[in-house]
């Protein structure tokens, strides 16, 4: 596979994985893309994939949110982590399909309340191509419907560097929610496309568009690629020999 790597400041690929990626795995490969990217070496990234069952903690959560106890969590096949991103804790699990974007903000683009607003406006689109009206809340990031929350979202940048992301209940099993306290918010639900729609959706078909809105909204020219995970240096799937 040829490398990724481009001349154009303003070219991102979004990079859907085929399979499944642990949690530990993924956070390890957006480290190595983000220093790449830090030495100046690296294109923008959106990186599209599920992951097995896992509960997160961001740095300004708690884990007294965290409702159960560990016999609870491992009988149900569920991993946890202590994270550097933004917000409190949440859940990611198949049918969800979380967005990684890798990204170097511009000068003009180094407002991290603006970024914020961007994925959530990008994740409002995306739902209203399926007829499902999403809107932010004020003082809570994601984004929500009459139903509940739909998109979770937490971020840390680092030299304008973005790492995590967002995560969109497509086909979620929601009855893992249960399990915690989502985003540290008491009494409010959560809910997913397929719950709202009342059928499974094509995660596939989701990414296409989320791409294409993301592209739009960030002024990035979009390169979509598809990956298998059963490379042993995903790297080099993303960035051939560079």
């Amino acid at each position: 596979m040829s490398a990724l790597v481009t001349g154009s400041a303003k070219t991102c690929y979004a990079v859907f994985f085929q399979e499944r990626i642990d949690y530990e795995r993924a956070l390890a490969l957006q480290m190595q893309i983000c220093e790449r990217k830090k030495g100046g070496c690296a294109p923008d990234v959106l990186l599209f994939l599920e992951h097995p069952p896992v509960i997160t903690l961001g740095r300004n959560g708690d884990w007294h949110n965290l409702v159960v106890s560990e016999d609870t969590l491992k009988s149900r096949g569920v991993s946890r982590y202590h994270v550097d991103r933004g917000g409190d804790i949440t859940f990611h699990g198949p049918g969800q399909l979380v967005g990684y974007p890798i990204l170097l903000l511009e000068r003009h683009e180094q407002d991290v309340h603006r970024y914020m607003r961007n994925l959530e406006e990008t994740i409002i689109c995306a739902l209203a191509d399926y007829g499902i009206e999403a809107r932010r809340q004020e003082k809570m990031t994601g984004a929500w419907t009459s139903s509940g929350k739909i998109c979770a979202m937490g971020v840390h940048i680092s030299r304008w560097v973005t790492r995590h992301g967002f995560a969109l209940n497509v086909n979620t099993d929601l009855s893992f929610y249960d399990l915690i306290v989502p985003c540290g918010l008491v009494g409010k639900s959560v809910t997913s496309m397929q719950a709202i729609l009342g059928h499974e959706v094509d995660v596939r078909e989701v990414t296409k568009n989320l791409t294409a809105h993301f592209g739009r909204i960030f002024g990035r020219e979009m390169i979509q690629q598809n990956l298998a995970t059963n490379d042993t240096n995903l790297m080099s799937q993303i960035f051939g020999n560079s």
